[in-house]
């Protein structure tokens, strides 16, 4: 698969790639936004066109002192270990950063997430226009600054859980553009600042940054409105809630061995 563009007014997602239509393209549930970028923020009208060294130095020049500026006001460093979470029910993503010396990794920022695709539950096979949940992550490798999607990564789909299961695809991004189809896609600006934590956590040491997908916060609460609603996901569900509830307890990103099934290490 490659990047896909998806147009969500209804929602609806045109697959170009394809010439079909596709339902389920979620937008936010909320009428949170990002705020626009100022016009010294701003990507250059022609960064499309830009070359990969000529992307990374505008997006330097622009963007990193003033990153540096908020990591630092608010206690953190660029180029510490970074954990991103992602909620679909809620169209957020969450960044949290180790502070210096500590153990435990803290909220930095949640962005909400522009476009994603299909339904809750996984991604089964290519072409399903499905945005994955499970436990994913980005090494240096998979950084993309010469999207077609302003910047993405690769968040690791199929993993070895993906794998055991015969499900297919791949490609799935966090990127820009505010359109997709199996991936989930920011603002252009907000990419731009996940996408300097990622690159920067990798270039600091950390050997990658984990991406958890869910489908929401994986409350007692709503775990039971889930058996209510008849998922047919709820033994899935319940596979990812113990590393959900493990990051929840001491707010360190868990370390989950994948085989046929998710076990979150003790």
């Amino acid at each position: 698969m490659a990047e896909y563009l998806c147009m969500n007014p209804r929602p609806l997602c045109l697959a170009l790639l394809f010439g079909i239509l596709a339902p389920g393209c979620k937008p936010p549930a909320s009428a949170q936004t990002m705020p626009a970028a100022t016009s010294a923020d701003s990507a250059p009208a022609n960064w499309q066109d830009l070359k990969l060294e000529q992307r990374l130095a505008d997006l330097h020049r622009r963007r990193l002192e003033g990153l540096k500026n908020d990591l630092h006001a608010a206690g953190f460093k660029l180029g510490s270990p970074a954990y991103l979470r992602i909620f679909k029910e809620s169209s957020e993503l969450e960044i949290w950063l180790q502070k210096p010396g500590a153990a435990a990794f803290v909220k930095w920022k949640t962005f909400p997430i522009a476009r994603w695709s299909g339904n809750l539950g996984p991604k089964e096979k290519e072409g399903d226009y499905q945005a994955p949940e499970g436990f994913y992550n980005v090494v240096h490798k998979r950084l993309n600054p010469a999207s077609k999607y302003h910047l993405s990564f690769n968040i690791g789909y199929p993993n070895a859980y993906d794998t055991a299961h015969h499900r297919t695809g791949g490609l799935i991004m966090v990127h820009g553009k505010n359109v997709s189809i199996g991936c989930y896609a920011m603002t252009d600006p907000g990419i731009e600042e996940i996408y300097l934590i990622v690159e920067a956590a990798l270039a600091g040491g950390q050997p990658e940054v984990p991406v958890h997908c869910f489908p929401f916060r994986m409350t007692e609460e709503r775990m039971a409105r889930a058996k209510t609603e008849s998922s047919p996901w709820l033994d899935f569900w319940n596979e990812l809630r113990p590393g959900y509830l493990a990051f929840e307890a001491g707010h360190v990103p868990p370390v989950v061995r994948q085989g046929t099934r998710y076990i979150v290490a003790q």
